[in-house]
C-alpha cells in the first residue's frame, strides 16, 4: 500500500508540473464560443427566433435562434459569463455562470416556460430559479443538478451517485460503495433512468438485485444537466419506492471535433464528440475507460495487493431529419472481474486465523437504446423508443484452512437478465395553462439464474432456473398553470407484472404556490409501488419431500403511500433555504414466517443480495419512514458555492411477529456540508485554483448481530434474530478536501484535482464477519486516508 501511495503523489507532481511547465507572459486573450438551443418547457420543441444576450457585454454581444432552436456566440474571452434569453409570450430566462475554458466550447440547452398570465393578472416570478427542476411536472422532493457539480464537489469522484449523498435525505451504505439510501429506505427502492431508459445497477462490481457498487459506469463527461428526486415524485414515474435518479446524456458537438482524455478514480480515458457532416446536423458523442490499476500491472507495476479490472463504454448518436423528427442512439456498457485470494497470503493476512477465502467476481452491463422523436406541431411531442438491457454477474468463492490447504469451491453464482422494452409517449399543451401527457411501456424480460452455497455440508441450490417475464406499465398526468403563483400536477400510474397477474394503480397529485417572489410552498402525496427484485420471485426451498420449488413466485408488489410537503425561501437569486417534511407508509413487504423478523426492506447494500433467508416470503410486512430536511444551499456564483443539509428521520419496520424495530438504514440523522473556492489567475484568466471540502457527521448503521453459540454449534454463521437491528455500528465521521487546478492554453486545457478522503482518528464500522469454528468475530472498516487524483486535458 506505501508502494501505491508514493506512485499516487508522483502522479500528483508530474500533474502539476505540467500544468505550470507552460509560460503565462506571452499567452495571448484566449476565447472560445457559447452554443446551444432554446427549447419550449412543456414540449421541448425548438423555440426559432428566441434573443441570446451575452449579460455584460459591451459592445453588445447577442443572436437570435434558427429554425431548430439553435444559437451560437463565438469570440466569446474565457471566465465566467452569463446568458440572459428572451422569446415574446415566454418568460425570460437568465443561466447559471457558465465556466468558459479555452479547448473546449460550451453548451448550453435553455428551457422557457410559456407564460400564462393574462393582462389583469400580476406576475410574481420572473426569470428562471436554479433549484427548478428539469421536469416540470415535479412539484416536491426533487433537485435538479448540473454535471460540474460532479466535479466540484468534494469526495464525489466525478460519480453523480457520490455527489447525490451531499443532498438532504440522502445517506451512504458504505465508504467503498455508492448505494444511495433515500430517507431510510433501502436502495432497492432507487431507480436508474438513462434518457428515459430504465437501466438496471449502473455500477462496475454489481450484484443482482441491488443498486450501487464502487465504481460507476457512466461517464460524466457526457452527462448534462439532470434531476434527482428523494420521494413523492409525478405519475410518469413507477416501479420505484424511494427515488428516482433521472440522468440525461447529452448531444455531442456538431459543428467542431473535441478530444478529452484523463485518469483518475475511474481509470484512464479517451473521449471525442463532433459532427459527421456539418451539413446534416448529425453529431456523435463517445468515450473509453479502462482500470488503472490493472493498466499498471499489465505495465508491471503491482500497486496494490488487489486487481481492480474494469472497462467501459459510453456514447450517443443524434440524427436529426427535416421531416421525419430526430433519432438518437444511445448506449453503455461496462465489464469488470476482481480477484480476492487469500491463498497467496501468509496466514496472518487470512480472512479469520486458521482458515481464509479465494473470491473471484465479475459483472457485465450493457445498455442499447434508439428512440425517435418529433414535433407534428410546436405544442405536440411523441416519442417511440425501442432498448436493450443486458447484465451478466458471476462469482466463485473457495474456502481452504490450516488442515486443507487446497481450496475448494464454497458457493457459486451465474446470474443473467436481459430485458427487451418498447414504450410510447405523447405530450400535449393544449394552452399556455394546460398540458397533458401519457405514456405505455411494455417490458420482457430473459432470466437465467444458478447458484448454490455449502450449507451443513452439502450444496444448497438458491436458483436454479431459466425463465420470462413480463411487465407492462402506463400513465397519464395533467399539468394546470391555475396563475403565475400557483399549478398542480394530477396523474395516474398503473403496472400488471404478467407471470403472477400482480397489479397496481396509483394516483399521484402535487403543487407549488409561490406566496411571493421569496417565498414558495411545495407539496405531493401519492401511491406507490415495486416489483420485487427479480432474483427473489425464483428462489428455491426444500419441501418435507426433499424437492425443490419456487415458494415466491406469487408475491405481490411492495406497496407505499407517500406525503412530502415543503417550504422554499429565496432571499437571491444565488441563495436558498429550504426544509421539507415528509411521511411514508409501506405495506405488502415481504417477511418471512419462520424468521418473524426478517424483511426484505434490510436488503440491498452489501455486494450481494442475501438468497438464504429470502425464500418462502409473504407480504405481511409493514415500514415506517418520517423525517424532516433542512438545506442551506448557495449556487455557484462570484467564484464559491455551499451546501448544508440536515436530515433528522426514523426508520422502522414490522416483521412476521408485528414487532416494531429500526431497519438496517435508521442512522436517524445526518448533517453534510460540502463547499468551495476558486482562485482566478491571471489578469488573462489563464488559471484557476480550486479548494473545496465536505464533512459528514451521521448515526451509526443497525445491524444484525451473529449468535455466536449457535454458530459454532452447527459450523455455519448464524444471526441472532432476536435481537435484530438491535445494536448499531458508532457513529459516522468524515471529512475530504478537494484541491485543483486548471490551466487554460491555446486551443486546448488541463486540469488537475486531488481528493483527501480522511475519516479523522476515528476508524468506521461497516460489516461483522463470523468464524463458526472458533466464534471469532472480525470487523472490517471503512477506508482511513485516501488520496485520489484525477488529470484531464480538453481540446
Amino acid at each position: 500500500m506505501n508502494a501505491y501511495f508514493r506512485i499516487r503523489f508522483l502522479f500528483c507532481r508530474i500533474a502539476i508540473l505540467l500544468l505550470f511547465y507552460f509560460p503565462v507572459e506571452a499567452q495571448p486573450v484566449l476565447y472560445t464560443s457559447i452554443k446551444g438551443c432554446v427549447l419550449d418547457q412543456q414540449t421541448q420543441s425548438p423555440l426559432s427566433g428566441a434573443t441570446i444576450i451575452l449579460e455584460g457585454s459591451n459592445p453588445l454581444i447577442g443572436t437570435v435562434s434558427d429554425e431548430n432552436g439553435r444559437f451560437r456566440l463565438p469570440g466569446i474571452p474565457i471566465g465566467k459569463k452569463r446568458i440572459k434569453v428572451t422569446y415574446v409570450g415566454y418568460l425570460p430566462f437568465l443561466s447559471d455562470d457558465i465556466i468558459l475554458s479555452s479547448g473546449k466550447e460550451a453548451t448550453v440547452t435553455v428551457y422557457l416556460k410559456e407564460s400564462a398570465i393574462s393582462a389583469k393578472e400580476v406576475e410574481i416570478r420572473g426569470d428562471y430559479h436554479k433549484y427548478e427542476s428539469l421536469n416540470k411536472m415535479a412539484t416536491v422532493s426533487v433537485r435538479s443538478f448540473s454535471v460540474d457539480e460532479t466535479f466540484r464537489f468534494a469526495g464525489s469522484y466525478n460519480d453523480p451517485a457520490r455527489m447525490a449523498q451531499n443532498f438532504a435525505g440522502v445517506t451512504s451504505g458504505i465508504d467503498n460503495r455508492n448505494d444511495i439510501i433515500v430517507r431510510g429506505n433501502t436502495p432497492m427502492g432507487l431507480q436508474w433512468r438513462l434518457d428515459d431508459m430504465e437501466i438496471p445497477n449502473p455500477n462496475h462490481f454489481a450484484a443482482v438485485g441491488t443498486t450501487g457498487g464502487p465504481v460507476t459506469i457512466l461517464n460524466d463527461n457526457l452527462l448534462t444537466n439532470s434531476d434527482f428526486y428523494s420521494g413523492a415524485f409525478p405519475a410518469q414515474y413507477g416501479n420505484a419506492l424511494s427515488g428516482i435518479f433521472d440522468m440525461r446524456m447529452r448531444i455531442g458537438n456538431n459543428e467542431k471535433r473535441e478530444y478529452w482524455a484523463g485518469m483518475g478514480w475511474n481509470g484512464l480515458e479517451i473521449g471525442t464528440e463532433g459532427p459527421f457532416s456539418k451539413k446534416s446536423g448529425a453529431s456523435y458523442l463517445f468515450s473509453y475507460r479502462y482500470s488503472l490499476l490493472d493498466l499498471a500491472k499489465v505495465a508491471g507495476i503491482h500497486l496494490i495487493n488487489i486487481d481492480p479490472q474494469y472497462q467501459d463504454i459510453n456514447f450517443k448518436f443524434s440524427i436529426p431529419t427535416k421531416k421525419a423528427g430526430t433519432f438518437t442512439i444511445t448506449g453503455i456498457g461496462g465489464i469488470s472481474y476482481i480477484q480476492l485470494f487469500d491463498s497467496p497470503k501468509k496466514q496472518s493476512e487470512w480472512m479469520f486465523s486458521d482458515r481464509g477465502e479465494d473470491l473471484a467476481n465479475g459483472s457485465n452491463l450493457g445498455v442499447l437504446g434508439i428512440q425517435h422523436q418529433i414535433y407534428p406541431d410546436h405544442s405536440l411531442k411523441i416519442k417511440t423508443m425501442i432498448y436493450l438491457v443486458s447484465s451478466l454477474v458471476y462469482t466463485r468463492i473457495d474456502t481452504f484452512s490450516i488442515n486443507a490447504s487446497t481450496p475448494s469451491i464454497w458457493a457459486g453464482e451465474r446470474s443473467s437478465e436481459t430485458k427487451v422494452t418498447g414504450s410510447f409517449e405523447i405530450l400535449k399543451k393544449l394552452n399556455p395553462k394546460n398540458s397533458l401527457n401519457g405514456g405505455i411501456t411494455y417490458d420482457h424480460y430473459f432470466l437465467d439464474y444458478a447458484d448454490s452455497a455449502m450449507w451443513k455440508g452439502s450444496f444448497l441450490k438458491n436458483t436454479d432456473s431459466r425463465e420470462n417475464m413480463d411487465l407492462i406499465r402506463g400513465y397519464t398526468q395533467w399539468q394546470n398553470v391555475r396563475s403565475s403563483s400557483f399549478d398542480f400536477t394530477a396523474g395516474i400510474f398503473g403496472s400488471i407484472l404478467l407471470m403472477n397477474h400482480t397489479w397496481a394503480l396509483e394516483p399521484r397529485f402535487g403543487l407549488n404556490w409561490n406566496l411571493s417572489a421569496k417565498h414558495r410552498i411545495d407539496f405531493g402525496t401519492g401511491l406507490y409501488s415495486q416489483m420485487q427484485p427479480r432474483v427473489i420471485y425464483f428462489l428455491l426451498d426444500k419441501t418435507p419431500e426433499g424437492s425443490l420449488i419456487q415458494t415466491n413466485r406469487n408475491l405481490n408488489f411492495t406497496r407505499d403511500a407517500q406525503i412530502a410537503l415543503g417550504y422554499n425561501f429565496i432571499p437571491s437569486e444565488n441563495l436558498r433555504f429550504k426544509t421539507e417534511v415528509y411521511f411514508q407508509y409501506l405495506y405488502d413487504i415481504p417477511v418471512k414466517p419462520s424468521i418473524p423478523s426478517f424483511s426484505l426492506l434490510n436488503s440491498g447494500h452489501e455486494f450481494f443480495l442475501d438468497r438464504q433467508y429470502s425464500d418462502s416470503l409473504i407480504n405481511k410486512g409493514t415500514g415506517m419512514n418520517y423525517g424532516i430536511e433542512l438545506t442551506m444551499e448557495r449556487f455557484y456564483h462570484m467564484n464559491y458555492y455551499f451546501l448544508f443539509t440536515a436530515s433528522l428521520f426514523d426508520s422502522r419496520y414490522k416483521g412476521y411477529d408485528g414487532k416494531e424495530r429500526s431497519t438496517a438504514f435508521n442512522v436517524n440523522y445526518v448533517l453534510n456540508a460540502v463547499g468551495g473556492y476558486e482562485f482566478i489567475m491571471g489578469k488573462r484568466k489563464w488559471g484557476v485554483m480550486s479548494v473545496g471540502l465536505r464533512a459528514t457527521y451521521a448515526g451509526g448503521n443497525p445491524y444484525l448481530p451473529f449468535d455466536v453459540d449457535a454458530s459454532k454449534a452447527s459450523g455455519e454463521s448464524i444471526y441472532d434474530w432476536s435481537r435484530a437491528y438491535q445494536s448499531r455500528f458508532p457513529d459516522y465521521k468524515r471529512l475530504s478536501l478537494r484541491f485543483g487546478i486548471k490551466r487554460n492554453l491555446p486551443g486546448r486545457n488541463m486540469e488537475f484535482v486531488l481528493d483527501l478522503q480522511y475519516r479523522t482518528n476515528y476508524t468506521n464500522v461497516y460489516l461483522q464477519r463470523i468464524d463458526p469454528k472458533t466464534g471469532e468475530i472480525k470487523e472490517f472498516f471503512q477506508m482511513g486516508f485516501f488520496p485520489m487524483g484525477t488529470w484531464r486535458v480538453q481540446f
